[in-house]
């Protein structure tokens, strides 16, 4: 691919994410006052996100085992309250070891 198609590209995907990004703001003059909108749009990113993470965490580690222990703690950690570092450090190491458990006891 030449740079010139390259360019192109990515101004176009650029200009695509800004009119996305501006579109509310220009649209939407004023506040919002449905409350069932504002709850819509409050909770939207947090059930995306969970939508897209939820199934990749089963399918992230090569055994079942270790993807539901590191799932497991995330879960609990993050029930507790605890801060996103710390809930991703401990999915990853409790994912490993459930990983690595399975595969020497089977």
């Amino acid at each position: 691919m030449d740079n010139s198609r390259f360019f192109l590209y990515v101004f176009v995907m650029a200009g695509v994410t800004y009119f996305i990004r501006v579109l509310p703001l220009v649209v939407v003059r004023g506040k919002i006052k449905s409350r069932f909108l504002q709850s819509f749009l409050y909770y939207m990113p947090f059930a995306v996100l969970g939508a897209m993470t939820f199934p990749a965490a089963f399918s992230s580690t090569g055994s079942l085992s270790g993807a539901i222990s590191g799932l497991a703690a995330a879960l609990f950690l993050g029930w507790k309250g605890k801060g996103l570092l710390t809930v991703a450090v401990a999915a990853c190491v409790c994912a490993y070891i459930g990983a690595w458990v399975c595969g020497c006891f089977i």
